[in-house]
């Protein structure tokens, strides 16, 4: 945050703080927390032709993966 000295008529200095801007968060992604990892570009453009044949989203397939490792780990399928 930005601190910002102003000085006043009576000779005094008044500190006043800029507020943070608040970014506009979409609500679909409004409490949630990116995932991400580095891949190489054969990796994402498999990833991609299978979104395109399911007709789906590289987001859903994602999703679907982190599902199955959670069952496979005896963890509740919640992604």
């Amino acid at each position: 945050m930005k601190t910002v000295a102003i000085l006043s008529d009576a000779g005094g200095v008044t500190v006043e703080r800029t507020p943070k801007p608040n970014p506009m968060v979409p609500p679909s992604r409004q409490g949630k927390k990116m995932i991400s990892g580095h891949f190489d570009k054969d990796v994402h453009r498999q990833l991609k032709m299978l979104a395109i044949e399911k007709d789906t989203s590289i987001q859903d397939l994602l999703s679907e993966a982190l599902n199955a490792l959670f069952e496979r780990n005896n963890k509740p399928p919640i992604a």
